[in-house]
């Protein structure tokens, strides 16, 4: 091979090298575009018409400015999860009663579900709304991923039986998402096909973004994992004000960082 042509590819790779190895460290610099008072127990999120959704003395509520929706029901004990993907009808999970409820945009109960109660037996340990009238559900029973529909009351299993116990898990209207005790990533859409998705690095608190980006804070540092269209895993640290913070949310390119006295929000571009 001629030396011009060896010097040549040389090169080449170191550039490659160089752009792959800067591609898989760098820094995120969100902007900060609103600053409030955090007064809730747990804040949860924001929907796309501006309403923001909190917990406070085991009451959900629902606020935007003077505008004040709020639900309780005592009898079902702490609220363990809330599903805000369809706005126009939230779940909320009591774990300790096995049961669910589902509300309106006004938060009027449209149905409450007691799964033990159901003619398949159920324990519930993690739920979502899915699509068509239906609901994730893991049942610690046979450990397997199923679909409730709420209209039918009827319920159908979707998935085999998961090797090991959930750390983490999340969905939207066509999938579910787990991390399991080892940290090992994976997907089950409605039609129970399992996708391993790698694994996850350790982390404090998680938010999945699809099934290739993740946001995670380990040591009060917050990072975007995600993978390049060269299939290289790529972590980004992004750079907030906040040296401490309990929790954060992401949705629709707006980070929310919640500490104990305040809501902070950043507009950031994922890649």
């Amino acid at each position: 091979m001629p030396k011009t042509v060896q010097k040549l590819l040389f090169f080449l790779f170191l550039y490659c090298t160089f752009n792959a190895l800067n591609a898989q460290n760098s820094i995120l610099n969100p902007i900060l575009i609103s600053h409030f008072k955090n007064n809730s127990d747990k804040f949860l999120g924001y929907d796309s018409f501006g309403y923001s959704y909190q917990i406070t003395n085991n009451v959900f509520s629902k606020i935007k400015g003077k505008e004040i929706f709020e639900y309780k029901n005592v009898s079902l004990g702490k609220i363990t999860k809330v599903d805000l993907q369809n706005p126009l009808k939230m779940v909320l999970f009591y774990e300790d009663f096995n049961s669910v409820v589902l509300l309106d945009n006004q938060l009027n109960k449209i149905t409450e579900i007691n799964f033990s109660q159901n003619q398949t037996p159920i324990v519930v340990a993690a739920i979502g709304m899915s699509t068509q009238n239906q609901l994730w559900i893991y049942n610690t029973l046979n450990q397997q991923i199923g679909l409730f529909d709420y209209l039918k009351n009827e319920y159908k299993t979707v998935s085999i039986p998961l090797t090991e116990p959930i750390k983490y898990y999340q969905t939207d209207f066509n999938t579910f998402y787990w991390i399991d005790k080892n940290n090992n990533w994976f997907s089950c859409d409605i039609f129970g096909k399992i996708t391993s998705l790698g694994k996850i690095d350790a982390f404090d608190k998680i938010e999945i973004i699809n099934a290739t980006q993740y946001i995670f804070s380990k040591d009060s540092l917050l990072y975007l994992k995600r993978m390049s269209e060269s299939n290289i895993e790529v972590i980004s640290e992004i750079k907030i004000l906040e040296k401490t913070f309990d929790n954060f949310y992401y949705k629709d390119q707006i980070l929310s960082i919640f500490t104990a006295a305040d809501i902070l929000n950043y507009k950031i571009v994922t890649p």
